[in-house]
């Protein structure tokens, strides 16, 4: 049984050390989102964000997990860490010294993570910069200012803020990760976007009391998130496996090799990526046209709001291109082929070396079409139920993604420890395991 399982983790001391290591952690995180950045009138900045919500500002709040709304200490959040590990991953494939570092095991590794770290820094202090000289433009509808005294006093004291409070988290997210459990990155991001639910769920029963929405609507909008869940859950474990067979070596007096394994393809191997950089690009208009008052530009941002045919169709545009961007960045066949072929292995029927990896490549195109076609339907679904259903909050799309994404990870490391010290895990032994396929 499931409870069962649960009850087997307070019976492990490493595993009750690491969770509850985590929990704490993940609360400091959440009380450093309320300690607000100096020089604000923080009633006017609620103004503010209130008609900002379709923009990419809202976004960058959601990732935050409403810090930037509050302009906390952690108001970047986690987000120029990110960017600096898509940069450095991006520069890997065009820059052969990061090259060489990302084949040099745990040592390139380290400094890999070291030049993260320093751009990550660097990105906190441009953005910081950028927020503190667009925080001094920004007015509430009644036309308060939002910064009490603007000038290059508050525009250093923010970005030294800023900047001290994106390393504390990356900080945190690295403590999580070696001495938690989890991805301590992932699971930032997983906190702030799980801490509205019940502010959602607030919303939803006042509609339902009012009578602005009905019952049977609600029934409807449970069963949906259900089946939805359930099928993130499947596609994001889903696989296609490739048989690759090692042939037999004689060392000595004795035979090794021979075994049959298989080369796993994620269906979805560009996870978070694509719905956030298109997301990214997309409402970069309406982000410009909540600061500039220019006709043309109002027009262009109305267009491409959530909900309207041009966005969603720029928006599905832009996520295809990314699966398939991201995916042949991260993934090189021609390298999985060259190291199948030193170690013996090769695919029944194939040839090893180019052949190898034009195969491995044209399944890797295929699979990576119905991940597109997955991560697209789950991206557009929160402006279908907004417009049809009249949800009061962001259902589907990266939040979910994130969210449905991180559990399964957090799960499947707290099954290993379980298993390894002979427990039984969260299901029966007989049953399903935590494994993908297609």
């Amino acid at each position: 049984m499931i409870g069962e399982g649960f009850g087997n983790i307070f019976k492990i001391p490493e595993l009750k050390k690491r969770i509850l290591f985590t929990s704490a952690l993940l609360v400091v995180y959440r009380i450093g989102v309320h300690v607000p950045t100096p020089g604000i009138d923080s009633l006017a900045l609620a103004s503010f964000f209130a008609r900002v919500k379709g923009t990419l500002l809202g976004l960058f709040d959601m990732f935050s997990g409403g810090a930037l709304e509050r302009l906390s200490v952690f108001a970047l959040g986690i987000m120029p860490y990110i960017s600096a590990s898509i940069i450095l991953q991006l520069l890997t494939v065009t820059i052969p010294h990061l090259e060489r570092l990302s084949k040099e095991g745990e040592q390139g590794r380290k400094k890999i993570t070291q030049y993260t770290r320093y751009g990550t820094i660097l990105l906190s202090v441009i953005q910081g910069f950028g927020i503190s000289i667009g925080l001094e433009s920004m007015t509430s509808p009644g036309g308060a200012p939002v910064v009490l005294h603007p000038g290059w006093a508050f525009r250093l004291m923010t970005v030294m803020t800023l900047t001290a409070g994106t390393a504390f988290i990356m900080w945190l997210g690295e403590q999580i990760t070696e001495h938690g459990i989890g991805n301590g990155i992932s699971l930032i991001i997983f906190a702030g976007i799980i801490v509205r639910m019940p502010n959602a769920i607030g919303n939803t029963f006042r509609l339902l009391s009012t009578g602005e929405m009905g019952i049977f609507a609600v029934a409807i909008l449970i069963v949906l998130m259900i089946l939805v869940v359930t099928f993130i859950i499947y596609m994001e474990q889903g696989q296609r496996r490739i048989q690759v067979q090692y042939a037999k070596r004689v060392v000595g007096r004795k035979m090794y090799g021979g075994q049959s394994t298989h080369l796993p393809l994620k269906v979805n191997t560009s996870g978070v990526i694509p719905p956030i950089f298109a997301s990214s690009i997309i409402m970069f208009p309406a982000t410009l046209a909540s600061f500039i008052t220019i006709p043309w530009m109002q027009r262009v941002a109305a267009a491409v709001r959530p909900g309207n045919i041009v966005y969603e169709l720029l928006y599905v545009g832009f996520i295809f291109f990314f699966c398939y961007f991201y995916t042949a960045v991260t993934f090189n066949p021609a390298d999985v082929a060259d190291n199948m072929k030193k170690q013996g292995g090769y695919i029944p029927g194939i040839r090893p070396g180019k052949r190898t990896a034009d195969y491995i490549d044209r399944v890797l195109t295929r699979i990576t079409l119905g991940g597109a076609i997955y991560v697209s339907a789950v991206c557009v679904l929160p402006s279908v139920l907004m417009s049809k259903f009249n949800v009061p909050f962001y259902f589907g799309g990266t939040a979910l993604l994130i969210v449905v994404g991180v559990a399964i990870d957090t799960i499947a490391q707290i099954e290993s420890h379980m298993l390894a010290r002979q427990y039984e895990g969260f299901l029966k032994k007989g049953g399903a395991k935590m494994k993908g396929r297609f």
